[in-house]
């Protein structure tokens, strides 16, 4: 049940009988006439811009419009009021039967409450996380995996058929590095001294791998040349890190639908078939780059290369795909791994990327517009970076050092549920302080604890009910007669608890989960601001002692809150609590 559609919806059908009466012309686009709430609360429910976006195509003034439409919505039930304001803009106040049952509908759909077919069922591909295969993933990885993780959940929320999907990045030359490495903890295994140079990963977590290296071959592998063992290590190594990840994201509750191989795509002849695709479309030249900006030309060494013309689809310079040398560049496997998302017919794709690869993201686009034909968009969107605090001091981490700090440093710590919650308390484009200590605070600044307590609290009062004797089961609450929520104060938890589904369907559509955090915590502050009332106000209270039906009524609106705080938590990936602890 969305509100706000069904009310404009009548906006939409009073518009029409008013072109059917004549007072507004045939052929007029209703397409961006809006039904939201107003900037002021005190405005109204509802505001409407309607009159304002069809007054210059209607050759009316704004106000003429809107005295008419305002006339007219007022002969609904739905609505007490219809206020002209400015020079056209309508508010719109609602009878509280709306308000009332928008909270029998949440009890009615329990966690579909909110659910959407905006999506249509289209194919969605969500890639996140696809972290080189080299370590364990740590915190900045842990940002990136928790909003995918996040962004899927909300887009299957809201109609889509979502496909997560992990792109192992196996065929670089840092997995030789890996093996390189391993092989020195391999020789360490038995007893040799070794020393980690520069451009090795010297990290413990390759103590185990050295081990069972050792226990799978013995020591064939020792005081032999790379030509020996280079590749069967990697092969080894690549998997081990690959169970050590899978573990790492179980342990934060991700799991992935899809592990595409970078690997997979060489000798396959698949790079060749997707860059064949871009020469068919002649956008695939031999030419000459202009030098880079900031380099000096002495510095520029002009050579030929073989181009994509990115710059056909919006990107600024064209980009090399094979080197002077005939071996791929970096961008040619990634073109042609975006080719076999784009055959495997998928209406969208999203790639969830770190801050430092901003500059990729023009030519990624380019590559798939230039594959797709324009059909299929791609999103991609940018995780800034996490700084760890503990003890008010930052947590500093290397990787090449063996020292960052781990996601799962951290989920041990504070668990996924925090982990998760947290991660999604600012937008993915903007930069998080994680506060070991704050996050575990019980206090109205964590985030987490304060929606969490508020289901919680939820939970406490329908215990105390049927303590009391009073049925308080969601059927019977779905029952009740709540008509008797008919205080201001409970009429403006229920309009909160209205917003959900259109707030889920802008945040799917923005692909934007955190504004499914931002919107629990408002609703919990809420739900809590309206229990201390009953402090003072004893009819506000959830359980009114003596008056089963007036106690079923609010503990309905309570656990209305409830099933949308249930329902978000879901899409973040948090488990909601029936008690605090």
């Amino acid at each position: 049940m969305n509100l706000f559609s069904e009310i404009r919806a009548l906006v939409i059908d009073t518009l029409e009988t008013m072109q059917s009466e004549g007072t507004l012309p045939q052929g007029l686009d209703f397409q961006n006439v809006a039904v939201e709430p107003p900037r002021d609360a005190l405005h109204g429910d509802m505001a409407t811009n309607a009159a304002m976006v069809l007054a210059k195509p209607a050759k009316m003034k704004p106000r003429d419009i809107a005295e008419v439409l305002a006339a007219k919505l007022t002969e609904d039930v739905r609505v007490d009021v219809a206020e002209v304001a400015g020079p056209g803009f309508l508010n719109l106040r609602l009878a509280p039967v709306l308000w009332q049952n928008v909270v029998k509908a949440a009890l009615d759909s329990h966690e579909n409450f909110g659910r959407s077919t905006m999506g249509a069922g289209k194919k969605v591909n969500v890639e996140y996380v696809s972290a080189n295969p080299t370590g364990p993933l740590h915190v900045g990885h842990t940002r990136g995996a928790v909003f995918g993780d996040a962004l899927a959940s909300l887009l299957d929320f809201v109609g889509f058929d979502v496909t997560r999907e992990y792109y192992i990045n196996d065929g670089g030359g840092q997995v030789d590095v890996l093996a390189r490495s391993v092989y020195l903890r391999y020789l360490e295994a038995h007893g040799q001294e070794v020393a980690f140079e520069d451009g090795t990963y010297p990290g413990d977590y390759l103590v185990p791998v050295g081990e069972a290296l050792k226990a799978k071959v013995g020591d064939a592998y020792v005081g032999k040349g790379e030509e020996v063992w280079l590749a069967e290590i990697r092969e080894f190594a690549t998997a081990a890190m690959m169970d050590l990840i899978r573990e790492d994201l179980k342990a934060l509750g991700v799991e992935m639908d899809v592990f595409f191989s970078e690997k997979s795509l060489y000798g396959s002849g698949r790079i060749e078939s997707a860059l064949k695709s871009l020469e068919s479309k002649g956008l695939i030249y031999e030419g000459v780059l202009e030098p880079p900006k900031g380099k000096k030309p002495e510095d520029w060494e002009p050579r030929e290369q073989t181009l994509f013309r990115s710059t056909d689809h919006g990107d600024d310079v064209d980009r090399p795909v094979k080197k002077s040398d005939g071996s791929w560049t970096y961008f040619a496997p990634d073109i042609a791994y975006h080719y076999d998302k784009v055959s495997r017919d998928f209406d969208a794709l999203i790639d969830v990327f770190g801050a430092d690869h901003g500059g990729y993201v023009k030519r990624m686009k380019a590559a798939v517009s230039a594959l797709s034909d324009g059909e299929v968009p791609l999103d991609i969107k940018l995780t800034q970076l996490v700084k760890l605090y503990k003890n008010g001091e930052p947590f500093k981490m290397s990787k090449r050092a063996g020292t960052f700090v781990t996601l799962r440093d951290v989920v041990d710590q504070v668990g996924p549920d925090v982990t998760r919650f947290v991660m999604l308390t600012r937008k993915n484009d903007a930069p998080l302080d994680f506060d070991f200590d704050k996050v575990l605070a019980q206090s109205k600044d964590n985030p987490v604890f304060y929606v969490q307590y508020a289901h919680a609290r939820v939970c406490s009062v329908i215990r105390k009910a049927e303590q009391a004797g009073i049925a308080a089961d969601d059927a019977t609450l779905s029952a009740a007669d709540l008509t008797q929520l008919d205080s201001e104060a409970e009429i403006n938890v229920a309009k909160k608890v209205a917003e959900w589904p259109r707030l889920v369907e802008i945040a799917g559509r923005t692909n934007e989960p955190h504004r499914v955090a931002f919107y629990l915590y408002e609703l919990a502050s809420d739900l809590h601001s309206h229990y201390k009332k009953g402090d003072d106000d004893h009819s506000l209270r959830f359980v009114q002692e003596g008056d089963a039906a007036a106690s079923q009524a609010k503990i309905a609106l309570a656990r209305a809150v409830a099933v949308v705080i249930s329902a978000g938590l879901g899409i973040l990936g948090v488990t909601p609590v029936q008690e605090m602890r």
